[in-house]
């Protein structure tokens, strides 16, 4: 028989549940062109932010934790290792006292086979904590067990004690050197601070001193200047006006002849005094000008036809290049007329090779069931 009372798994129905509406969810805002191209989903975006920080402050947590762990390891580190040294100083001076003490002639090893009170003399299984002779197998010394915890205890508080004070005794010291340091140093300041006033105001005084002596001496100069300037002016112009009324009265000027005449001949003048030219001279001058004249004329004529010339075999060679570039135009037309045709002939072909693949191929069309099986789900 079955059992058909069977509860149930209300962990499965809700977990089935909560699948089912996250899916729906997520259609909604898969299917939403608008939400899904546009928007954000700024609540995401925020808990991603909020667990971000969370995260962050838990990590900052956990590293302040094992600072402060590595802070206490170090100084429990220092504690045993000072701790060390002392147990290490204490055993060196218990060796050294036993060794004063006891390796004595009456310390051999014979006599403690004959010393009657060798029992009484003996020492017993365990007299401190740092007792070298307790070992691992001893079974004298347990963990946890501490003789001497509080006279170690009292003599660390003493120690601390006794350091504290002579700290507080450095600091003062140190601030009563520092607060003498800086009182010297304010009165160093407010000196040098005065003397450079001072130093300051005297330069001033100096300098306008110097400026004054220096606009006087240039004063003085400058009517130095301007008399011996007016002086060389009128020295100028009289050294002018005697040249001028020498040159005037020159036989130079007035073209003398007979001041050129030279002792060699009357046909031979003397070329620094002669200034002018006779009739002779004058006459082959413009012979020689117009003969200068007509070459200009007949090199501007050959010019002009060499000119003309280019001008000819220039207008020739356009015109046959207009000709070359109406044929090479004829040519260009010709082969796209011929392209435009191929061009035509492989549309037709082409939209005779797309009505056969419509017609007798692709003859199975899709329907719309086909299309409504996609976006269905959002995943």
């Amino acid at each position: 028989m079955y059992k058909l009372d069977i509860p149930l798994n209300l962990k499965e129905t809700a977990a089935i549940e909560r699948r089912r509406r996250a899916e729906k969810e997520r259609q909604g805002r898969v299917f939403n062109s608008k939400y899904r191209q546009i928007g954000v989903d700024k609540e995401a975006l925020d808990q991603q932010v909020e667990d971000r920080n969370w995260l962050e402050d838990l990590e900052q947590k956990r590293a302040d934790a094992f600072a402060k762990d590595a802070i206490r390891n170090d100084t429990v580190a220092q504690l045993l290792e000072r701790r060390q040294e002392y147990d290490e100083r204490e055993n060196n001076r218990a060796v050294n006292e036993f060794r004063a003490l006891h390796q004595q002639p009456s310390a051999q090893r014979e006599w403690d086979l004959n010393d009657p009170d060798y029992l009484k003399k003996d020492m017993p299984a365990r007299v401190a904590d740092d007792d070298p002779r307790c070992g691992i197998a001893s079974l004298q010394k347990f963990k946890g067990e501490d003789l001497n915890s509080p006279a170690r205890k009292k003599y660390q508080q003493e120690q601390l004690r006794e350091w504290s004070r002579l700290q507080q005794e450095n600091q003062r010291h140190a601030q009563q050197q520092q607060r003498a340091a800086d009182r010297l140093y304010d009165m160093k300041q407010n000196e040098l601070d005065q003397r450079s006033v001072e130093l300051q105001r005297a330069e001033e005084e100096c300098r306008k001193a110097i400026n004054e002596s220096i606009k006087n001496y240039n004063d003085a100069l400058l009517r130095e200047t301007e008399e011996r300037r007016a002086l060389k002016k009128r020295q100028e112009e009289y050294d002018n006006y005697a040249e001028l009324a020498n040159m005037i009265s020159c036989d130079l000027l007035t073209e003398n002849p007979d001041q050129a005449m030279s002792q060699f001949g009357p046909h031979r003048v003397v070329p620094d005094r002669w200034k002018g030219m006779n009739e002779d001279q004058l006459r082959r001058i413009r012979e020689e000008q117009q003969r200068q004249i007509e070459e200009k004329k007949r090199r501007t004529e050959e010019e002009q036809q060499r000119e003309d010339e280019w001008n000819r075999r220039r207008f020739a060679e356009a015109k046959a290049g207009m000709i070359i570039e109406k044929h090479v135009e004829h040519e260009k037309r010709t082969f796209e007329h011929d392209v435009y045709n191929d061009n035509q002939r492989l549309a037709n072909e082409q939209r005779n090779l797309k009505a056969y693949l419509d017609r007798v191929v692709y003859t199975n069309q899709p329907t719309a069931a086909y299309f409504m099986q996609f976006n269905t789900s959002s995943r």
